[in-house]
């Protein structure tokens, strides 16, 4: 390949390099020591060293060198793995450049002339390759070739990136160069002579994990169901782990049965995954997780800035996130000081001017009256500009949404004012609601205003409580702001420890979540949701029938129908809007306590925007969300309380526990006014705070829980002390209870939470779930494996070691067909969708490639041909694609099964619909055995001779009598169909030691089944004709057996018939009987599958190029 010119001095590059072919201005020239078959010592040294000492594995064996005379220094222009590729470029050199290069008189001339005609070829290449996305494109596209000369992959498998590093086995290191593609780990290595390749898929991938070898703190664990594998590298190892779980993440969305997970939109195509993208996707994901933005929010600009933070009377240093619809800010560290703003809450954003103390400042303005300033911003005028057409678009998309504010209050502060809504009225609201049905039965009040539970008498202290939170808020919204865009600091969220009041908790909970936003975007949607789907029935609807009476069953607010009215027209109005989420158990109990708090259309974006962006993938049909943060949770366990986990040192119990947890956001454990303070601080901190409560109940209940001696008590000790955490105002009522169990207070819990375990930061948690996710999907694909295997092993009598490979095998076909080819069966279709064992699909392509790796008789050039009418006949469904149960009936018959159904098989795919009209219609095989005058003959075991046909009626008898009560009978076979068997059963012979005896004994069968058939011919000949004599009263000569045989409009053989001709022919017997080894096939089978269909792909590619 054309390489970017090196400056190299040759006199000490001798030493190393052997001139191999040279001319006036170029040197053709190989590793010293390469190609020697006896391994001489130098070529191993040589070897060695270039892997070992060049981190980067750019040492090729050839290269070309362009040497002006006179000229101290030379250039390396070109390099190759083999000679015949590096003397194609000699060749062009030759022809393109040589004829030139006398007309210079100057050497440095020639030099640029040449170097320049390089560069132009290589920036050629660059543009029409992979390498044009790349931020390096000219390194990129060495490393790119030098991948595709190692692996001989297809061209669809993309390269992502390439690291120097070492792979471990056991206490020894091989240096070499790892790389990453979008479907693969490969890693390469040539070290004294011994070279070694390793490519493992991404969808094998089970765990990865970073660990301690030795004297190595940082070597990551790749874990596959067969191995490990350990990699080491001197830097870059944050960034390495990082892009592996990443690709193996969007490997196993694409690939496996992620349960309603989605992929982004940028990664549905492998053809656009590079590193830049997979560091812009990671970004991404974070930002969305730390503001809780909307999924489908695209990460715009970021940049270093500063905001005047009129609280603190300064400006605040941190960074700045655009996405398609906000502008968000958060400071240096996370959580001191975060800034939300919906571009649709915006006015304008300007430019000021820029003095010493004011860098490139800008103003955002804001329709309630506030506004905000910006600083230090590097790229002001392409923030501004960018910022304003996304602005115009918004406006243009949804028009002007919001009216007049009712109340301002304007600050003192320059750049610092604000104001915030007012609760609507019901008249607004229900001018919202088009439908006049609709707008007497959509609650436009909070139910908690209706119905109130039961009081005590503390009810005085409560409400001063109340009283004292309010003015608390009232103050802070002052100081702060109030609304999505207020101002989110540490004191903010003291307050919200302490518990928000009930009059604002409904509001904070829609301004936290930016649920508010949603709201305002779409006025009149939830209305038209619930005309769509008035009168719907559905699994989603009868769902939500049969837990309406089981959510909050003790508030009087759902003892009811006005309450159960309300949660009913929620829930199925989200079922309607997201029927890949539908209806799961829990939003039930989240449902009805939005509902109280808020009016029930906030109550519907609340829903949503917890179901969709807060929590992302918990609501699916299996809940995987739920269960990576449930494996999130047992390695938190594992590193924040390190002294429960060495007197527990399997933690997975006590993790598994906390699924309810997650689920219901503590709403089913926790008394309800404790859990309330709990959903509190979820809607302000995310997920994080449902982590770090988790934490503080573990950790408080240590203790007991090292001395439980099972899984159970550790539950009862869990459910009693959540059942115990009370509300401050309920502590009163309890106080007097005798005999009880110490009380622990919900604000003293969530305190200590945050307190102790107040480091654990979005970024961290999202890399977790990255990895973890990976475990989940994983497990949940060996569970799909099980269960398809249940399923296929009542039918068949192979072995369940065979049906495991077995399974892999065809899994893997179906894989390969995604990474390399069109993809066509890169989901099921969607009547088989739901059937854990026709999860994976193969077509006729793939399905030729399996039968020619595992079929027991190959039948030379006609095995293609075979092979079709294999696939037409396991193809029940005519949709062109067969599925795993399918496929192992076929090969239970082939291997497991008796002669008879062999034979069986081998009939059916000469006989419709494994055979049509349109298939080839060969002319009849030339064989000097193949007479139907031929006198025939059987030797019997006793010495007697008996004819073929008396033989031949016997055993018919016979298996008639058997198959009497077994299938029904096939359909007979004409005598092109006949044709077309022979030609089989000749072609799978072919080869076999016994290849004479064989021939003759099939021409021995199909002379016999010729002469079967043209009696059979004649015999109905006869009758037609005595029935039309019969009829008409007239003779007509007879039809002779020659004419006869020339029409096989009429000619056939029953199955029973050739199956008998078969069996009197006992080498044919032996033949069809000797046993093959599955497993051996098998296991050859894994070691060609990827390397024929990977060089059948590129034939493929390279023909239609």
């Amino acid at each position: 390949m054309w390489i970017t010119p090196e400056e190299v001095v040759l006199k000490n590059a001798l030493k190393l390099w052997v001139t191999q072919k040279s001319n006036d201005y170029f040197l053709l020239q190989h590793r010293r020591g390469h190609g020697d078959t006896g391994g001489k010592i130098t070529g191993l040294l040589v070897g060695a060293l270039d892997t070992v000492l060049d981190s980067n594995a750019r040492v090729a064996p050839f290269r070309i060198v362009l040497h002006v005379p006179g000229s101290q220094v030379s250039w390396v222009i070109a390099s190759g793995v083999t000679l015949e590729e590096v003397l194609r470029h000699w060749k062009w050199l030759d022809q393109n450049l040589m004829p030139y290069m006398s007309v210079f008189e100057n050497k440095e001339d020639a030099s640029s002339f040449v170097l320049g005609k390089v560069k132009g070829l290589i920036a050629e290449e660059v543009l029409g390759g992979q390498a044009a996305r790349e931020d390096d494109p000219a390194r990129f596209r060495e490393d790119l070739v030098r991948f595709e000369q190692r692996f001989g992959l297809p061209q669809r498998e993309k390269l992502v990136t390439h690291y120097s590093c070492c792979c471990w086995k056991g206490h020894v290191p091989r240096q070499g160069s790892l790389y990453l593609t979008t479907n693969h780990i490969a890693f390469y290595s040539f070290l004294l002579g011994k070279e070694v390749k390793l490519l493992v898929a991404w969808a094998e991938v089970m765990r990865l994990e970073r660990v301690s070898v030795g004297l190595l703190t940082d070597v990551i664990r790749v874990h596959t169901r067969q191995k490990q594998r350990d990699f080491s590298m001197f830097m870059n190892v944050d960034e390495v782990m990082k892009v592996m779980c990443q690709l193996t993440d969007i490997a196993l969305r694409r690939l496996l049965d992620s349960g309603g997970l989605t992929l982004d939109q940028s990664l549905q195509d492998c053809t656009n995954i590079t590193k830049r993208v997979l560091e812009e996707q990671m970004l991404r994901q974070y930002v969305l997780s730390l503001f809780g933005l909307p999924r489908a929010e695209r990460l715009q600009e970021v940049m270093s800035c500063s905001v005047w933070t009129p609280h603190a009377r300064c400006h605040t240093p941190g960074t700045l996130y655009t996405t398609d619809g906000y502008l968000c800010f958060s400071s240096r560290e996370e959580g001191q000081c975060t800034l939300i703003i919906p571009l649709e809450e915006m006015l304008c954003i300007e430019k000021a001017e820029s003095t010493s103390s004011l860098p490139n400042p800008v103003i955002i303005s804001l329709r309630c009256k506030r506004a905000f300033q910006l600083i230090e911003l590097q790229r002001r005028d392409e923030l501004v500009e960018n910022v304003r057409e996304r602005q115009r678009a918004l406006h243009w998309k949804h028009g002007m949404i919001h009216d007049q504010r009712k109340k301002s209050t304007i600050s003192t502060t320059p750049y610092y004012t604000f104001c915030y809504d007012t609760v609507q009225s019901d008249d607004e609201d229900n001018s919202v609601i088009t439908d006049k049905a609709l707008r007497h039965t959509v609650r436009t009040d909070m139910l908690i205003t209706t119905f109130h539970p039961s009081q005590s008498d503390s009810s005085n202290n409560m409400c001063n409580t109340e009283h004292v939170k309010e003015r608390l808020w009232e103050d802070h919204f002052a100081e702060f702001g109030r609304g999505v865009h207020m101002f989110r600091t540490d004191k903010i969220g003291k307050l919200v420890t302490l518990g928000i009041p009930e009059s604002l908790r409904g509001e904070l909970w829609l301004n936290f979540s930016d649920a508010c936003s949603s709201l305002a975007a779409h006025p009149n949607y939830y209305a038209d949701l619930l005309e769509r789907c008035r009168g719907e029935t559905n699994i989603a609807t009868e769902e939500i029938e049969r837990d309406l009476h089981r959510s909050l069953p003790e508030h009087p607010a759902f003892q009811n129908e006005t309450g159960i009215g309300a949660l009913r027209r929620v829930l199925t109005a989200y079922a309607h809007r997201n029927p890949t989420i539908g209806y799961c158990q829990s939003m039930n109990i989240l449902a009805s306590v939005l509902l109280l708090y808020t009016k029930e259309e906030e109550a519907f974006w609340l829903l949503v925007t917890v179901c969709e962006r807060m929590l992302p993938d918990y609501f699916n049909r299996r809940v995987i969300g739920a269960q990576v943060d449930q494996s999130v949770f047992e390695e938190l366990i594992r590193e924040r309380l390190p002294e429960l986990t060495e007197r527990i040192p399997d933690v997975c119990s006590l993790a598994s526990v906390s699924l309810t947890w997650f689920l219901t956001l503590f709403l089913s454990v926790l008394p309800f006014r404790s859990a309330l303070c709990v959903l509190d601080g979820f809607f302000y901190h995310g997920i994080k705070s449902i982590f770090q409560i988790s934490l503080a109940v573990l950790d408080v209940n240590a203790g007991e829980l090292c001395t439980c001696t099972d899984d159970g008590q550790a539950l009862m000790i869990l459910t009693s002390f959540l059942e115990q955490v009370t509300h401050e105002e309920e502590t009163h009522d309890c106080a007097d209870d005798s005999g009880s169990s110490p009380r622990v207070q919900i604000t003293t819990l969530i305190t200590d939470a945050y307190e102790k375990f107040g480091s654990l930061t979005v970024k961290h948690v999202e890399m977790l779930r990255c990895r973890h996710r990976i475990q989940v999907l994983q497990a949940h694909e060996d569970t799909t494996k099980d269960n398809a295997l249940r399923l296929v092993t009542p039918d068949v009598t192979l072995s369940q070691e065979n049906l495991s490979d077995l399974y892999d095998l065809f899994k893997t076909e179906h894989f390969i067909s995604i990474y390399w080819g069109d993809g066509v069966c890169s989901s099921p279709p969607p009547a088989a969708a739901g059937l854990c064992a026709e999860r994976y699909f193969v077509d006729r392509a793939q399905f030729k490639s399996l039968y020619e790796l595992l079929v027991p008789f190959l039948c030379g050039s006609h095995t293609d041909t075979v092979a079709q009418r294999t696939f037409t006949l396991l193809d029940h469904d005519r949709d062109n694609l067969i599925n795993f149960s399918q496929f192992t009936h076929w090969l239970d018959i082939l291997y497991c099964e008796e002669l008879n159904e062999r034979i069986r098989l081998l009939y059916r795919l000469h006989i419709p619909p494994a055979m049509t009209e349109h298939d080839e219609d060969s002319s009849l095989l030339k064989s000097p055995v193949l007479s139907s005058s031929r006198p025939l003959c059987v030797d019997l075991p006793n010495g007697e001779r008996t004819s073929y046909e008396d033989q031949l009626k016997q055993m018919l008898q016979d298996l008639t009598r058997k198959e009497k009560y077994e299938e029904k009978h096939l359909p007979h076979m004409n005598q092109r169909e006949f044709i077309q068997f022979c030609k089989t059963l000749y072609s799978m012979f072919q080869g076999d030691p016994s290849e004479a005896e064989l021939f003759q004994a099939i021409g021995m069968v199909a002379s016999l089944v010729l002469q079967i058939g043209e009696a059979r011919h004649r015999g109905q000949l006869s009758t037609e004709q005595e029935a039309a004599d019969g009829a008409s009263g007239h003779t007509h000569p007879a039809v002779i057996g020659g004419e006869a045989s020339e029409s096989d409009g009429d000619w056939s053989v029953s199955f029973e018939q050739i199956l008998a001709s078969l069996l009197t022919e006992q080498v044919l017997v032996n033949f069809l009987e000797r046993p093959v080894d599955l497993s051996s096939k098998i296991t050859a089978a894994k070691t060609r599958q990827y390397h024929e269909r990977a060089g059948l792909l590129m034939i493929q590619h390279e023909a239609v190029r």
